[in-house]
């Protein structure tokens, strides 16, 4: 082999180990859905709320993409100054689905009254999400554990 070939090699070997290093974690991908998908509930920004959100959504509930849209419209109508606040969250993936529960408090302000819309402090809602990869991408295509106060 000609240095020309090893060196190529070597580069090609280094750049595949760096993008391995680098690329994030399915586990951190799914983390950073939740913390955008929180932070555009709090932002009350619909749009950016459902593109968390798998067009094959279908939960217990009866719920659907364009269900689910149209009760955050909703809620975003209803309530202002909206809180998100989470805890315990574990993440378990499997090859094309994933798993994610955690313990929420939903804190809003509805009319003039703020309070716990969902969970409360001494007692969190748990909430299970069930996500599915896209190609690179995950979505939520379903919710465990809704319920609540208003």
């Amino acid at each position: 082999m000609s240095k020309k070939t090893i060196i190529s090699l070597l580069i090609l070997i280094l750049t595949l180990v760096i993008l391995y290093l680098v690329w994030p974690s399915d586990e951190a991908r799914i983390n950073k859905l939740l913390k955008e998908g929180i932070n555009a509930i709090e932002q009350e920004d619909l749009e950016h709320v459902m593109s968390k959100v798998s067009f094959n959504y279908r939960d217990d509930y009866g719920l659907t993409y364009l269900s689910i849209k149209e009760h955050m419209k909703k809620i975003f109508q209803q309530m202002n100054e909206i809180k998100v606040e989470y805890e315990n969250l574990e993440i378990k993936v499997h090859e094309k689905t994933a798993s994610a529960e955690m313990d929420v408090r939903v804190v809003a302000q509805v009319g003039t009254d703020t309070g716990y819309v969902f969970g409360d402090q001494p007692h969190p809602e748990h909430l299970m999400l069930t996500l599915q990869k896209e190609k690179t991408k995950w979505y939520v295509i379903k919710t465990e554990g809704l319920s609540f106060k208003w």
